[in-house]
């Protein structure tokens, strides 16, 4: 039922996203006297539609994405050079071109996206994905300054592990020996006052005297509703990765992560929620924004990979690239978790903060330059204004419109190497999902 519900608040979310995304496409487009013929979030069969004064407006049955038909956004045979040949790309070309001149009404030639300036072209275009932007960093700002973000652990216990997990793995498997916390009976809740009857007032300083003494016997002073309990337990010996200052793993010669051995409990702290400041949330936007770009460029490498782990020939890691469904299952993991003083409050921050970075890597693959993508036609757009101020320096007369149909062939193959690369990612999240609690 959780995993329902996470599944139910993701799809609102992108459902709302997707038609603010649209709608920073059809409100500047309008204002530049462009006509828009539909407004729809979703693809497929249409679920319901009302006609406005001259744009239908509606919901599809497949809630994966929206659009706008935004009229004339192909220039007509006439306006551009002919092209040259008869195959199969010249006749999808002309039929492309065909449709477009077709949705033009009679007399309204001038209301077509392609007589637009090219600054008000990529305004219109750069619109939707701006918006994301903008999604982004509201949420963000808003989560972090109003109901605040995890700050230090304490010394309370939030959760429990019933195992020592296998180096390099975080959750139980079969054979894995009870963890040294399950054994003595500690409990969610829980707050540690004192080890060894020396008493302790961060979580750092208990770990860094547990750490030393894996097979010693430790007697932990607990608080537990109001009693004091004496809890003797002895720390497992577990491997685990060497942090560098920055909090990344310490890597030998050869390439091999460096471990070390350490005493392991098997508990898990409790955090204070911290109020950050006003600018937190687009310092955060920042950061996540850096990251996303950084998977975009490597898709093809990280899908590569995805598909391997789908085969079963690697590892799928927990910073794994995911689909819709691998997103849907991390909704649900989010308001699944039952770990103590995870309130309500907190899984709804969580869910408004992955709401967030999905509108930050629709921003980015947006962003992309290749049609059909929004980030193709700022770019087309981009290399009209180029074209044009060349032929001003030049004295020569305005160039024709930049032929977008031109780019169809280019288009319907990004549009199918999305399909593969997506049916991938949905095929992997199924049979290796990736799991974040």
């Amino acid at each position: 039922m959780a995993e329902v519900i996470g599944w139910i608040v993701l799809l609102v979310g992108l459902l709302i996203s997707i038609a603010l995304h649209e709608l920073g496409h059809m409100i500047p487009a309008k204002r530049f006297g462009v006509r828009v013929s539909e407004y729809f979030v979703g693809f497929g069969p249409k679920v319901w539609s009302r006609r406005g004064k001259e744009t239908e407006y509606g919901f599809k049955a497949i809630p994966l994405g929206g659009y706008v038909k935004l009229v004339g956004m192909i220039p007509p045979a006439e306006a551009v050079k002919p092209v040259r040949g008869t195959g199969a790309v010249a006749r999808l070309i002309a039929d492309t071109r065909e449709a477009s001149v077709e949705e033009v009404l009679p007399g309204e030639d001038h209301r077509a996206f392609y007589h637009l300036t090219w600054w008000r072209k990529a305004i219109v275009m750069l619109g939707g994905p701006l918006v994301n932007l903008l999604i982004a960093v509201l949420i963000f700002t808003g989560v972090m300054f109003v109901i605040g973000t995890p700050g230090h652990p304490t010394l309370t216990i939030a959760q429990v592990t019933d195992c020592v997990p296998a180096a390099g793995a975080t959750a139980c498997a079969a054979g894995d020996p009870a963890s040294p916390a399950s054994q003595a009976g500690l409990e969610a809740g829980d707050t540690i006052t004192a080890v060894d009857g020396t008493a302790v007032s961060t979580w750092d300083a208990f770990t860094a005297y547990v750490a030393p003494r894996a097979g010693e016997q430790l007697t932990l002073t607990v608080d537990r509703g109001g009693s004091t309990l004496e809890v003797p337990l002895t720390p497992a010996t577990r491997e685990r990765p060497v942090y560098d200052d920055q909090g990344n793993p310490v890597t030998a010669a050869d390439g091999t992560v460096e471990t070390q051995t350490v005493g392991y409990v098997g508990i898990a702290p409790t955090s204070v929620t911290e109020r950050q400041g006003i600018g937190a949330g687009v310092a955060y936007t920042g950061d996540v924004l850096s990251q996303t770009v950084g998977v975009v460029i490597h898709l093809p490498q990280n899908v590569y990979h995805v598909a391997r782990a789908s085969l079963g020939l690697e590892e799928r890691t927990t910073d794994s690239v995911m689909g819709i469904v691998g997103v849907g299952r991390v909704a649900g993991d989010i308001t699944s978790v039952d770990v103590s003083g995870y309130t309500m409050v907190d899984r709804v921050a969580d869910m408004l903060m992955l709401v967030g970075s999905l509108n930050l890597a629709l921003f980015v693959f947006n962003m992309i330059p290749l049609v059909p993508l929004d980030g193709g036609h700022v770019a087309s757009a981009v290399w009209q204004g180029i074209k044009n101020g060349w032929a001003r320096l030049r004295g020569l007369p305005r160039p024709a419109p930049v032929d977008v149909a031109r780019m169809m062939p280019l288009a319907y193959g990004v549009f199918a190497l999305l399909l593969v690369m997506g049916v991938i990612l949905i095929y992997a999240d199924i049979v290796a999902p990736v799991s974040v609690v």
